[in-house]
């Protein structure tokens, strides 16, 4: 037995990093088609006449098939019955699809007539296109979780699961900075045009995918063995109810949604806060925000590391939390617009966004089994997705109900101007949120033991003891 665990493939450090580079990348690709509308707000409304309501409604698509046709718990459940391959092809291509029926939305002319549900039809099959598209990304972003706990159980987890966090930082970054500039190319303002390039770079994310499905091939055949799998450690549908009844997932759960409410819906509108608040050129505008991504892409690594040597991961969920409240509080008060001032917050804001990532998800395999996770990482993610559909329709409707300040004219397109201090307050409130269950979190683990003050590294002793007891 000692043998098999040593001539194991995810015990070669050059296949598990390559196998992460490749699904890295993959995600990286999902994550740039996600945030390539959000600095185009204005454009938007100028060129294509979306309101903010409009926009926000676009936004909360995200979440319309993941939630209300629960799709992330179906492919959770997926995951875990039919394995990482199927699941991981076929959510790239839903991503692929998803970002074709957007691209075609945006880009015809010829989308006119009755409103469709209530919305305007453009904004209605984009809105499709973007909610089957999350469903791909989403499907997608558990099976790459579970991909890595697959590859770097007892190694290096926490740094795997922050390094692909950066990765796909590197999307989002890519899409804030040069989403704008790519519409502007050619002299000729077209809107369609970055979503092109997004739905090219998927076409490319598929591909890398596939070629990961032959090395997952090549660890299952290196691992397998000639004993009979227990059939007590197969995915059972009553394994959900036992997901549901743990308070250490849930408290992880609510984290997860509280927090990225208050980052990615806040990420859809950085861009329009810097010119409206900060007076920022929108030529320009989405360069500041695109240095938090850039921040997670530098530290969430790093605190990784240091929750795989050191542990302390429910601390540093705390801290995250923390940061998260300081920044928004000073972005909501009127005083404060000097653009130097952005600056620096969205940095110290990139700094806890690293934080709780970086000991959120690795955390999640030491409170739910190895064979439930798939399910669990899905029923988080689809628990978050209420909040990445919900607070950008909230935010898009509080800014055209409340915010609207007077109208003016940028590259010869008329457009509104806001005031963003009561959307940063709300942010503000989901900080405060996060943080308490943060700290809930914290006593639930000093009560069940999960170990997440504890180093993810396990010495390569412990796992052979480990693998033997099971054997």
């Amino acid at each position: 037995m000692v043998e098999k665990i040593k001539q194991s493939l995810r015990e070669s450090k050059t296949a598990r990093w390559a196998a992460l580079f490749i699904v890295s990348f993959t995600m990286m690709c999902g994550y740039f088609l996600t945030d390539i509308m959000a600095p185009l707000a204005g454009l938007l409304e100028g060129q294509l006449g979306w309101t903010r309501a409009q926009y926000g409604t676009f936004t909360s698509a995200y979440g319309w098939f993941n939630v209300f046709l629960v799709m992330l718990i179906l492919g959770g459940i997926i995951l875990d019955k039919a394995g990482i391959r199927i699941t991981g092809v076929g959510a790239t291509v839903l991503m692929v699809l998803g970002a074709a029926i957007k691209y075609w939305a945006v880009s015809t002319t010829t989308l006119a007539g009755a409103d469709i549900f209530g919305l305007n039809p453009q904004v209605f099959w984009a809105s499709i296109g973007f909610a089957t598209f999350a469903v791909g990304v989403e499907v997608a972003g558990i099976t790459v979780s579970k991909i890595i706990v697959k590859w770097f159980k007892g190694k290096e987890l926490a740094t795997a699961m922050g390094l692909q966090v950066a990765m796909a930082r590197i999307g989002t970054a890519m899409a804030l900075a040069f989403s704008v500039p790519i519409a502007k190319a050619t002299g000729i303002i077209d809107v369609s045009r970055p979503i092109l390039v997004a739905l090219i770079a998927l076409c490319i994310g598929l591909i890398a995918f596939l070629v990961y499905t032959v090395m997952d091939k090549r660890l299952d055949a290196s691992e397998a063995t000639d004993e009979e799998k227990n059939p007590e450690d197969e995915f059972k549908l009553s394994d959900i109810g036992k997901i549901l009844n743990n308070r250490g997932w849930w408290y992880i759960a609510l984290l997860c949604v509280l927090f990225y409410s208050a980052v990615f819906p806040f990420l859809k509108y950085a861009t329009d806060l810097m010119v409206n608040k900060y007076g920022v050129s929108e030529n320009l505008a989405g360069i500041i925000p695109a240095l938090l991504p850039f921040g997670n892409i530098l530290l969430t690594p790093v605190f990784g590391g240091i929750y795989d040597k050191k542990g302390k991961g429910a601390t540093i969920m705390i801290i995250g939390s923390i940061l998260l409240i300081l920044v928004h509080a000073l972005f909501s008060m009127p005083g404060l617009n000097n653009w130097v001032l952005a600056i620096a917050l969205i940095i110290v804001l990139g700094i806890g966004f690293s934080l709780v990532p970086s000991a959120m998800w690795p955390s999640v395999p030491k409170i739910v089994p190895e064979k439930r996770l798939g399910t669990a990482y899905a029923l988080i993610f689809w628990v978050q997705n209420w909040g990445l559909m919900g607070v950008p329709l909230l935010i898009g409707w509080v800014l055209e109900k409340y915010c609207v300040t007077g109208q003016t004219v940028r590259d010869g397109l008329t457009v509104n101007t806001y005031d963003y201090t009561l959307p940063m307050m709300i942010f503000t409130a989901f900080g405060v949120l996060a943080l308490l269950v943060s700290f809930l979190l914290k006593a639930e683990d000093k009560r069940k033991g999960y170990g997440l003050e504890l180093p993810n590294i396990v010495h390569e002793e412990q796992v052979i003891e480990s693998e033997i007891r099971e054997h």
